[in-house]
């Protein structure tokens, strides 16, 4: 972290007029009066996506079902257009890479693919704080093969909330047939050292796959050079793509021969399927494990915010959103440590991802007291508030107002007037 960062408002500016990304900012709808925080949940819309939503509608509406042959069929094979768009932002071979279904689906393909238990290796190792739905999708592809979850699933235990990698090792025992974890955590942003682990993994003859959920768009990701067996992610975070925006899975390229777990009909080779054989006739490369029609809509806006994103260079991102969370982190640490806040991020640069970890154990009503002056963070039990400022659309100006606006909070305590009762969304 950088160690002559400064105080006051003016020094701010200056990063703002000296900030190399700065003009991404004028490429997304930022709305007045309003400071946005929470682009590790959902990223703000783009001109670049709507004006791609918009195209495709109006191809839509001009061509109708004729939509599939135009453009030498960009949009029947939208995932292999998306893919090569894609595949310089997590350092794959875009034949490695779908864009299709969602992140749980795609767990889901792929562990089903790659999760052929036997009597002496039959457990899938898993860690105690990832995001729930990894472990939901892993607890029910175990009972799909006939074990219980307490028979199959091995939980590695974190501590305070943080993972060790030599405990993530140490658990890989003969009975491991597969390890599924994430590259960074949602709670805390921690980065898993995911060389090490993948290497250890080979070494035992142990599968690999990671969610990298929350680091692609923000962190540098090099899958070939990695060499793990697959990997799935969203694309509505730190990508831009849109609420609910279609998802990406990665098959490494020695796998390409294994037939997909779940095979549907976009699975297919694009000579036959439409031919519509009984028989399915597996397209050997990434996009053999799509199964339903592309979402043409939803990936729409992904195609624009991609651009976006490899216009702005990914190294380029990592190296600011470093800068700017430092920031963050060195406000919070001057400003408002009196006051009971405290930062639960790891402080390497290479150990912590994209979001700022704001702990308080009022932490809940401080973030509706943010909310109700216009700043948009988010909150996970039971302390933390979540605070990014995304390289792409974010200002150092921004930030210093955020931690303004927490002090006036902490020091007039105005989010005692605020109700603990819990919202659906926080």
């Amino acid at each position: 972290m950088d160690s002559e960062y400064q105080e006051n408002a003016e020094y701010s500016k200056l990063l703002d007029q000296n900030d190399p990304l700065g003009s991404f900012r004028h490429r997304f709808y930022l709305k007045k009066g309003c400071i946005y925080m929470c682009g590790n949940s959902l990223g703000l819309a783009s001109k670049d996506a709507e004006q791609c939503i918009l195209n495709a509608i109006e191809k839509w509406k001009e061509e109708a079902i004729k939509i599939w042959n135009i453009e030498d069929n960009k949009y029947l094979l939208y995932s292999k257009y998306l893919a090569k768009m894609m595949a310089s932002i997590v350092g794959a071979d875009p034949e490695e890479l779908a864009i299709t279904g969602g992140t749980t689906i795609n767990i889901h393909q792929t562990v089903s693919t790659f999760y052929k238990p036997t009597k002496e290796k039959f457990k899938i190792l898993v860690d105690d704080i990832n995001f729930p739905t990894d472990r939901y999708a892993i607890d029910s592809q175990v009972r799909l093969q006939g074990y219980t979850p307490e028979e199959a699933v091995k939980v590695v235990k974190s501590k305070n909330y943080f993972m060790n990698e030599d405990d993530i090792i140490d658990a890989m025992t003969s009975e491991v047939t597969l390890v599924f974890l994430p590259t960074v955590y949602y709670r805390t942003a921690q980065i898993l050292d995911m060389a090490k682990i993948t290497k250890a993994a080979k070494e035992r003859n142990i599968t690999i796959g990671w969610d990298l959920c929350h680091a692609v768009g923000t962190i540098e990701i090099h899958l070939k050079e990695l060499d793990a067996d697959f990997a799935i992610w969203c694309t509505y975070k730190y990508l831009n793509g849109g609420p609910g925006s279609t998802a990406a899975l990665y098959i490494n390229r020695k796998h390409f021969k294994k037939l997909p777990g779940l095979t549907g009909w976009y699975g297919n080779k694009p000579e036959t399927q439409f031919l519509l054989k009984q028989e399915f006739e597996h397209q050997q490369c990434g996009n053999g494990w799509q199964i339903g029609s592309p979402n043409i809509l939803s990936m729409a806006g992904l195609e624009g915010s991609l651009k976006i994103t490899t216009d702005a260079g990914v190294e380029n991102i990592r190296k600011k959103s470093l800068h700017i969370t430092g920031y963050l982190i060195y406000l919070i640490e001057t400003k408002l440590t009196k006051y009971g806040f405290s930062i639960g991020n790891l402080r390497e640069d290479h150990r912590r991802g994209g979001h700022v970890c704001l702990e308080h154990e009022d932490g809940y009503r401080i973030s509706l007291a943010l909310k109700a002056r216009g700043v948009v963070s988010d909150f996970r039990d039971p302390n933390v508030i979540r605070v990014t400022p995304v390289a792409l659309y974010t200002s150092y100006e921004e930030v210093y107002n955020v931690v303004d606006i927490l002090l006036d909070i902490a020091q007039t305590e105005s989010y005692k007037k605020f109700d603990k009762k819990r919202n659906l969304v926080v």
